[in-house]
């Protein structure tokens, strides 16, 4: 008699494990890494930031004028506070392309239901949300770090030329360059919220850009005709961003901390939403 084992039905076999948020976080990991539309907005998003910060130093030094000549009269200390932003120079268009791609990763499984297939593997919903969110939180830092850090080496041989080198133990220099990742996480955690909110690519894009970048425009025309105004558009994200990653804190402005804490507020308010809505209605 053979006592070899007689191998189980295939539909009576085992398959997986529990849904761990471990295993949600790896799966949203392979979805975001595999999208080649992903990874090349990526690299354009890493590869333009660092140009703009080359071409405002490259400014900075057309500023200063000539090695031998010096920078003009009563400006030189000016020029060197404003050398100290070129790491995070590149932030605004980082911000822009951060805010649609992580819109865009939730809002294209709404629009082509995919998000069904999503919330059938993990039932409790929220778990499947919070990892997207944090995968793209992570790389979304990952790149304005490494970004801005690279700015900073490519624009010192730049900036020598008119003596407006620095070192990174240079007031606030070093912060800057790691929030300015911690600025294009934020972002993204916006973006995936108002995408889970909206459940739209476009809307999603448009609400936050608008946010981002139409809301300080109409707060700076309307800054004449109401001080208020002015109070408000602090509180604004892209105002709390600038503050984040900034070197020189103006007289009646918010520091670093500060903004720090006004965006990441946006951020947490709009994702508990996110996870309200998501409870409660159907996808």
């Amino acid at each position: 008699m053979s006592t070899a084992a007689t191998p189980r039905p295939r539909s009576q076999r085992t398959w997986g494990g529990p849904v761990t948020f471990g295993r949600v976080l790896r799966s949203e990991w392979i979805k975001t890494a595999t999208v080649p539309s992903t990874v090349i907005l990526l690299a354009v998003s890493f590869a333009v930031m660092i140009g703009l910060g080359a071409l405002v130093a490259w400014g900075l030094v057309q500023l200063a004028g000539e090695p031998e000549s010096g920078p003009p009269q009563g400006i030189g200390q000016s020029l060197q506070s404003a050398a100290y932003d070129v790491p995070a120079s590149g932030l605004p268009f980082g911000q822009l392309l951060i805010a649609s791609l992580a819109v865009v990763l939730i809002g294209s499984e709404y629009t082509t239901g995919m998000i069904r297939s999503t919330m059938v593997a993990v039932p409790t919903r929220v778990p499947a949300l919070l990892a997207k969110t944090v995968v793209i939180a992570v790389i979304s830092f990952l790149v304005g770090v490494l970004s801005a850090f690279v700015t900073y080496l490519l624009a010192q041989p730049i900036l020598a030329g008119s003596d407006l080198d620095f070192g990174l133990d240079a007031e606030w220099v070093l912060p800057s360059i790691l929030n300015t990742g911690t600025v294009l996480a934020l972002i993204a955690v916006m973006g995936v919220a108002i995408g889970a909110l909206l459940r739209s690519t476009a809307g999603g894009v448009v609400t936050l850009v608008g946010a981002l970048f139409v809301l300080p425009i109409i707060a700076g025309l309307l800054t004449g005709l109401a001080d208020w105004v002015e109070d408000a558009a602090r509180f604004l994200p892209s105002s709390a961003a600038a503050q984040l990653v900034a070197t020189q804190i103006q007289p009646d402005a918010f520091n670093q901390v500060e903004g720090g804490l006004i965006l990441a507020g946006w951020a947490a308010v709009l994702l508990a939403a996110a996870v309200v809505v998501l409870r409660k209605r159907d996808v």
